[in-house]
């Protein structure tokens, strides 16, 4: 339980932010960091949300959640209201909900994509209230198509250091017009915590490991926790699973499994049971792949975590990778592909001694620059680094690592031992825990109350029009390197 928490300002008193986003009730990775962030921060803000979810079964009522908010984080006075929504909104809600509602302020919170009919009327909106964004995106070259969006708002938070670096970049010298922050994604770290034998759930957690691996004890056992969608590379991971178990003899071999937390079926990824045959089929005694496709309560997801002895995450095109951040307050080490904001999360160290943070000259460190990082991060580097795209985004890096370097990342956390494996896991989550970090939920909500707070105090409405004088458009090419 949250308590009442330093900076609590009465109901009357408090600014009213519109929320738009995944419904926070939902489990999707966005609804889970909004429902933190909305926990975390009522005790300074009222909150109004636009919840979205595809075919919403609660479409077009109001959800009064301020007593469940107030049971939650210990205050009497929270306010919490949800909208349920088809979809993110439209011009026709939301200026329904700003002269209902009366907010201080927008708040945004997933791909610009799904934001453009907000930005088409961004002048209309912010004449009145500033648009804050809690914005993301995946890879380089700079997307300079995104430019007109990150104009569109007053405050753009970053939950990568790329995405920081991005917005900066992208946005040129109309950057120093902008409050741009850091504000990486922070989950309840007592809810995901390393399980021993004194916690009052153990038996519950060995009934658990029972369901999941019936009355098999495995020695070593690697999860893979995401959407079985392309991007992700599942494929890739199994591929490097049966690479690292080829590598044993056939006794240990039989002690190791893959947990594969994710749909075995999905269109917008494969068919991975297929998968499995087609790679592993000629000798099925040697391989354990366990599915785990029911829908887990966040107990249950620490369970999982705590049953499993690596997380392996290979996206080839990763903005954060939320579930890297849950292995790592669990205690675990991490195998994952050096992309996106999943970076952020192995420690990289640049040739100063600091925490690498992207630049010009340096925007990622796909290209493997930097080799110092956490103890806790097993990284694999990208072998090939493709242009892909589409008409709405005509490029952005593809970060395809080799399931042979992952196979032997896997090798060598198995090699260790469990010892040494959870020596290193909780310097991750002691890392993790730390102001540097603060991949909680305290930390990440101090941010944006900080943030919100600034852009609350000097934010004045834009002229209700704007002369411009019509020149002949400036190419604009990537603003930072592309060899480095």
């Amino acid at each position: 339980m949250v308590t009442k928490m330093e900076g609590y300002i009465p109901q009357s008193e408090r600014k009213k932010i519109l929320l738009l986003c995944d419904d926070l009730r939902t489990h999707s990775g966005i609804g889970t960091i909004a429902k933190e962030m909305v926990l975390h921060t009522c005790h300074q803000y009222n909150w109004v949300q636009v919840g979205a979810a595809i075919k919403h079964p609660e479409a077009g009522k109001k959800i009064e959640l301020s007593e469940e908010t107030n049971n939650l984080v210990g205050l009497s006075d929270s306010s919490v209201i949800v909208y349920p929504n088809d979809g993110y909104g439209n011009p026709d809600l939301l200026r329904k909900l700003l002269k209902e509602e009366k907010p201080d302020a927008i708040f945004i919170f997933t791909d610009p994509r799904y934001w453009t009919w907000l930005f088409q009327i961004e002048n209309e909106v912010r004449a009145k209230i500033p648009i804050v964004y809690l914005n993301i995106w995946d890879d380089y070259p700079a997307p300079m198509y995104n430019k007109t969006y990150y104009e569109s708002c007053d405050l753009l938070m970053g939950i990568s250091k790329q995405t920081t670096n991005i917005n900066k970049l992208v946005l040129g010298d109309k950057a120093k017009d902008k409050i741009i922050e850091y504000v990486p994604h922070g989950l309840n770290h007592k809810l995901f915590f390393p399980l021993n034998e004194k916690d009052s759930n153990w038996e519950e957690f060995q009934e658990f490991k029972k369901t999941l691996y019936g009355e098999q004890d495995y020695k070593f056992v690697a999860l893979y926790n995401s959407r079985n969608i392309r991007r992700k590379q599942i494929p890739d991971t199994i591929w490097a699973f049966k690479q690292f178990v080829d590598k044993l003899p056939l006794e240990e071999a039989k002690q190791c499994a893959l947990v594969l937390h994710t749909a075995k079926v999905d269109p917008n990824g494969t068919n991975l049971p297929a998968v499995i045959e087609a790679l592993c089929g000629n000798e099925p005694e040697r391989y354990n792949f366990i599915f785990s496709e029911q829908k887990l309560t966040v107990e249950q997801m620490n369970y999982l975590y705590n049953s499993t002895d690596v997380q392996i995450q290979l996206t080839s095109n990763e903005g954060w990778g939320l579930s890297l951040t849950e292995a790592i307050l669990c205690g675990n080490p991490i195998i994952a592909n050096v992309t996106g904001g999943m970076q952020d999360q192995m420690r990289f160290v640049d040739n100063k001694g600091k925490w690498f943070t992207p630049d010009a000259n340096i925007p990622s460190n796909h290209r493997g620059t930097f080799k110092q990082h956490g103890k806790w991060a097993f990284p694999v580097y990208p072998t090939n680094i493709s242009i892909v795209g589409s008409v709405p985004t005509p490029y952005i890096f593809d970060d395809r690592c080799d399931a042979s370097d992952a196979a032997k990342r896997l090798l060598e956390v198995y090699n260790m031992g469990p010892q040494e494996r959870e020596f290193r896991g909780n310097l991750g989550r002691e890392w993790a825990l730390s102001d540097e970090a603060g991949f909680t939920s305290e930390k990440m909500s101090y941010r944006i109350i900080n943030a919100l707070n600034n852009l609350l105090a000097t934010w004045t409405p834009r002229a209700k029009y704007y002369l411009h004088k019509i020149d002949q458009p400036k190419r604009e090419s990537v603003p930072h390197n592309l060899d480095y």
